[in-house]
This record gives structure tokens, C-alpha cells and sequence, in this order.
């Protein structure tokens, strides 16, 4: 926190949270075919248009909004500006903060909650459910109110698989957190907000921290453990670990249902 608004420690530092989130399959690809971007794998583009929008939107919130507040007077504009991108960029996987957290609007605590489950990119150093998975539930909603049969993105058609994997661990994460979230409230008797901040960061395993960690019981400690261990390992190597049952041998009559 004494580096806000210092570019020689916040651009290398982000610059290396960019590069290794971004996932070495899309490094390959981009050094494959240089800046010729049609040729890319569909997963490059995803993962790189996703990126940008999770950095630059969050960046753009926090900079005309949270840090206008009379708390961060003190702040230059320079440092405001610094401090937006910063934010917005290592919320996502690596774990430094450049101004105190505690500080930050319940606004700004609940979107850096939703920067650290989504995460980085799959292949990549970082955790949380991936931009990839992301964008294909974003890409899913966009589908169902266009009344579409199929999830398209950049002229290609996602299969079923896929998405199926990507809703499966959007929900197990989700899911986690929330009820790692109750658990230690319930626990400890904390801030809602505190304990949500917590239990994201260690399931998506960022490292960012409120500082009510040291104070919580044996069990809550063991429930953030258990969280990291999970987000660390990965969500699809969990499924497939603890539901490892054989396929059925027919397909079973289907039968449409009412959602929504």
C-alpha cells in the first residue's frame, strides 16, 4: 500500500498477473500466429475478450465510483487511477493489494467476491471457475433470450459437453462458497460481507484478505483450508473423482420440463 500510485511496482506487477492467468495454451497460440487474429483457436479469443472485459469494466467501476468517496481524498489522480486498474486486475488470482481493503465499499468488497471466483484462465496459474467457464454462462443466457438451439460465439458452435462442465462447476463453486460462507458466520459471529471475501479467496485461491482470518475459530481455519485445497486441486478433478460411476447403457425416454 505505500506503492499506489507508483508505475515501476504496479505495471511489472500486473503485467505478470496478466501473462500468467492468461493460460500457456493461449501463449502458444498467440506465438504461433503472431497478431493474426482469425487464425486463432476459439478459446484464444474467449479467454482474451474475456480478460479485457474483466479488467477494464472492473477498473472503470472502481475509478469513477468507489474511488470518488471522500475516504480516498488523500489519493492523488494518478493514484486513484493506478489503484482502479490494479485492483481490478490482481482481484482475479495473485493475492497483492496496493490500498487497504477494509476500506473499500461493500459495492466494491462484493464485485472484488465475484473477480476472485471467476478467476484466471484455464491452463494458467490462477484459480477460480476460469474466464472460460464465464463466458460460456454469460454466453448461455445470451443464447436462451435470443431463443438460439446451440451456444455460438466467433462463428463456431460450442458443444453440449461443454457447457454442461461449465454450469456443473459454476454451481459447485458458487455452492461452496455460499456454505462455507453461512458455516462461519453462523461460527464466529462475523460480517457477512467478511466472511464471503474470506471463503472466495481461498476457494478460488487468491490470498486476498480482510485480516479476520487469525481470529477465527479452529473450525472456520479448517473450512478455508479445505477450500483451497479444493480450488487448488480444480473443480472438474473433484467431480470426476467423487462421481466416477458408469454410463448407462441406453438412453432413457426424455421429457421436456417448464424453467423459469
Amino acid at each position: 500500500t505505500s506503492y499506489t500510485g507508483n508505475p515501476l511496482i504496479n505495471i511489472p506487477i500486473m503485467l505478470l498477473i496478466i501473462i500468467g492467468g492468461i493460460g500457456f495454451f493461449v501463449w502458444d497460440d498467440v506465438k504461433t500466429h503472431k497478431l493474426q487474429h482469425k487464425y486463432y483457436h476459439l478459446q484464444t479469443k474467449i479467454v482474451l475478450t474475456t480478460t479485457f472485459c474483466l479488467i477494464m469494466f472492473p477498473a472503470l467501476f472502481l475509478f469513477l465510483f468507489e474511488f470518488s468517496r471522500d475516504c480516498w481524498d488523500g489519493l492523488s489522480l494518478q493514484e486513484r487511477f493506478m489503484a482502479s486498474l490494479f485492483q481490478s486486475v490482481t482481484t482475479r488470482t495473485a493475492g497483492f493489494n496496493s490500498v487497504d481493503l477494509n476500506q473499500l465499499s461493500e459495492a466494491a468488497q462484493l464485485l472484488v467476491v465475484i473477480l476472485m471466483i471467476i478467476g484466471g484462465s484455464p491452463g494458467s496459474t490462477a484459480g477460480g471457475i476460469k474466464t472460460t467457464t464465464f463466458a460460456l454462462a454469460f454466453l448461455c443466457l445470451r443464447s436462451a433470450f435470443q431463443n438460439q438451439e446451440s451456444i455460438q460465439c466467433y462463428k463456431r458452435r460450442i458443444p453440449y459437453d461443454i457447457l454442461r462442465n461449465a454450469i456443473a462447476i459454476l454451481a459447485l463453486y458458487i455452492s461452496l462458497m455460499l456454505t462455507a460462507t453461512f458455516l462461519i458466520t453462523w461460527l464466529d459471529d462475523v460480517n457477512l460481507m467478511e466472511a464471503a471475501f474470506e471463503t472466495s479467496s481461498a476457494v478460488a485461491t487468491v490470498g486476498l484478505s480482510l485480516g479476520i482470518t487469525g481470529d477465527l475459530s479452529t473450525f472456520s481455519k479448517i473450512i478455508l483450508i479445505l477450500l483451497m485445497y479444493f480450488g487448488r486441486v480444480g473443480g472438474l478433478t473433484m467431480l470426476y473423482a467423487l462421481t466416477n460411476r458408469k454410463k448407462l447403457p441406453v438412453l432413457l425416454p426424455q421429457e421436456r420440463i417448464t424453467v423459469g
